[in-house]
């Protein structure tokens, strides 16, 4: 089993989550966060004030899914979230160990 962390723009969530459920995906955990990485946030004006904006809101998700899927997975992902222009997000695959399903007990792929 694999785990897939996944940074995205916000407004590209619900275009990666109908491309995902296309491929099979049958759940995911979404989160608001705030992060920056090479575009070091940006400066806007709010009321005639320049201000820096450090952190940039992205959106993550974590997907298990079963190791023979992984790759589709994250191509769904890159290819659906890709705008070409700076912050399109980063992909990050872990190996999962274990996992319960808490309702039923089914463990591991069961589980997903």
């Amino acid at each position: 089993m694999k785990l897939i962390i996944a940074t995205i723009k916000p407004f590209k969530l619900d275009e990666v989550r109908e491309a995902l459920t296309k491929i099979g995906v049958s759940g995911m955990m979404v989160t608001e966060i705030k992060g920056f990485g090479a575009q070091s946030g940006h400066t806007e004006i709010y009321r005639g004030a320049e201000y820096a904006v450090n952190f940039v809101p992205k959106i993550k998700l974590e997907i298990a899914v079963p190791a023979a899927m992984a790759d589709q997975v994250v191509e769904t992902i890159a290819s659906t979230a890709r705008t070409g222009k700076i912050g399109d997000g980063k992909i990050f695959v872990l190996d999962l160990q274990q996992a319960m399903r808490v309702r039923t007990g089914d463990t591991n792929e069961d589980a997903l």
